[in-house]
C-alpha cells in the first residue's frame, strides 16, 4: 500500500505543470489618475538631461494612464523614424503595464513568442517603461533614437523623475 501511495504522489508531481510549482509573479500595478503636466515636464526634463549628458539624439514621448500623449520632445539631429517609435514604446509600456523590454526578450526567445510581432499596437523594443507612483501606473515614457539599451537608460531617468 505504501508503494502505491508513493507511486501515486510521484505521478501527481510529474503530472503537475511546472508553472504551477513555481511561485506566480505578482500582478502588474493598477492604473491610477493620469500623469499631471508638472510630473510629465519633470520626466521630460530628466530624460532630456540624461540624453544630453551622453550626447544621444532621441525622441521622448510621455503618455498618460489612458495611453494618450501628454508630453513630447525631439532633440536636434534625431532621426525622424524615432518619433513614432518613441510614442509606440510609451503606449505599449502603458497599455500592457510592463517595460517594453519584456516583449523584446520574448521575441528573442523565438517560438510562440514571435506571435507578438503580428499584434497591432505593440512596439516590442526596449526603451518604454511605465511610470508608477504610489503603486499605480500614471502613464509611461518611451524613448527612441539610439540603441534600445541606451533608450532604456533615458526612459528610466525620466520615469524616476516623475515620481
Amino acid at each position: 500500500m505504501k508503494k502505491f501511495a508513493i507511486a501515486a504522489a510521484a505521478a501527481l508531481v510529474l503530472a503537475t505543470p511546472l508553472g504551477t510549482l513555481a511561485q506566480a509573479p505578482p500582478p502588474p500595478p493598477a492604473y491610477g489618475l493620469g500623469i499631471s503636466m508638472d510630473a510629465a515636464k519633470k520626466a521630460l526634463a530628466a530624460a532630456e538631461a540624461e540624453a544630453k549628458k551622453n550626447n544621444w539624439p532621441v525622441a521622448i514621448a510621455i503618455v498618460d494612464s489612458s495611453g494618450r500623449l501628454a508630453a513630447f520632445s525631439k532633440m536636434d539631429n534625431t532621426q525622424i523614424g524615432s518619433v513614432d517609435i518613441a510614442i509606440g514604446k510609451a503606449v505599449t509600456a502603458n497599455n500592457f503595464r510592463r517595460p517594453t523590454k519584456a516583449f523584446q526578450d520574448g521575441i528573442a526567445q523565438g517560438g510562440a513568442n514571435l506571435r507578438i510581432i503580428g499584434q497591432p499596437g505593440i512596439t516590442p523594443l526596449e526603451g518604454g517603461v511605465p511610470i508608477v507612483v504610489d503603486g499605480k501606473i500614471i502613464g509611461a515614457i518611451g524613448v527612441s533614437g539610439v540603441t534600445s539599451e541606451q533608450d532604456a537608460v533615458v526612459a528610466m531617468a525620466g520615469a524616476a523623475a516623475a515620481k
